[in-house]
């Protein structure tokens, strides 16, 4: 049954995930609770328990009367709650505050917008109260042949991209993980993976068709622990911005690889960069799909932008 008290109007929901950051969050929770007490910050705390949890409280606890919401957690995290925010019908998602106390293991959403990985830093962001409207992206894709939606704040990948991220929660859920993780499954997994002949309209034209070996479509410019893969991005323009990895020889990715950190990558002349509002990838043969780090599904994918319509807390 819904609650019918009033939410006082600086009330937050704290969203904990236990989980994050390979289970900094729940080992970690105790100190940040007291940060927030002691910044003074009205809240209520709810772990959670499973995986799309988020995304279900979310709903939930907006239907209640929630308007501020905060993320103790990782992009994954970040990304359930974020759905929970667009999937509800109970209010604009535009009314909803999003903030973040950043506890995973690549934090790469908190980057772009200029919030410390320190506890008490995170907090006094959240406290000062500034905020951003920034885009968000939704995709249509596949899951085992059925289509799906789902919306991502920061970058999505597709091809090599999500092979490795694949690996990496795999590896994360077992309980190995931190922020070499990603970069060992980026070294090696190189070899065993095939190059895919796909299909890519931007704004209904046709700009590339042939083998790829992997892709970035960017909203914000950091993925993978602080690689800059779409370093162009800009959060409130209402493009996206996307990267393309052509066929080449794998080992020019060892050779290069300094090159995601630093923004130089797209440089390269085996590297195509666009922008847009409306993307269409179809393929031959199923390239897979990551989103804010989340693994989610296969090709054909439809990718469309929602400009400035998410409210997030920023330090910048």
């Amino acid at each position: 049954m819904i609650s019918t008290i009033p939410i006082p109007e600086d009330k937050w929901l704290i969203i904990v995930n236990p989980n994050a950051g390979v289970k900094k969050g729940g080992r970690d929770w105790p100190q940040i609770s007291r940060l927030l007490n002691s910044a003074g910050l009205d809240h209520l705390c709810i772990l959670t328990e499973h995986r799309n949890h988020a995304n279900n409280l979310t709903g939930e606890f907006i239907e209640k009367g929630f308007r501020n919401i905060a993320v103790v957690g990782g992009d994954g995290t970040m990304n359930e709650v974020v759905n929970g925010i667009f999937q509800q019908k109970h209010v604009s998602p535009d009314a909803i505050t999003l903030g973040m106390i950043p506890v995973g293991t690549g934090n790469d959403w908190c980057r772009t917008f200029k919030i410390p990985f320190d506890y008490q830093g995170a907090i006094q962001i959240l406290k000062n109260g500034k905020h951003f409207m920034q885009d968000v992206g939704e995709i249509s894709y596949f899951r085992k042949d059925e289509p799906f939606e789902r919306y991502f704040i920061n970058i999505a990948g597709m091809g090599y991209d999500a092979l490795v991220a694949k690996k990496t929660n795999i590896s994360k859920e077992k309980g190995r993980g931190g922020p070499l993780t990603y970069i060992y499954f980026v070294f090696s997994s190189l070899f065993q993976y095939k190059f895919i002949e796909a299909i890519i309209e931007i704004d209904d034209q046709q700009v590339f068709r042939g083998e790829m070996f992997s892709m970035n479509v960017g909203i914000c410019k950091y993925n993978g622990g602080g690689m800059m893969q779409v370093p162009g991005a800009v959060p409130d323009d209402g493009l996206f911005d996307v990267t393309l990895i052509k066929k080449t020889k794998k080992w020019l990715v060892i050779r290069f690889a300094n090159k995601l950190y630093d923004g130089t990558l797209i440089n390269l002349p085996f590297i195509s960069t666009y922008r847009g509002k409306l993307i269409r990838i179809r393929s031959v043969g199923k390239i897979y799909l990551e989103a804010d780090g989340e693994s989610l599904g296969h090709s054909p994918f439809v990718y469309e932008i929602i400009p400035q319509s998410l409210k997030v807390i920023c330090g910048l």
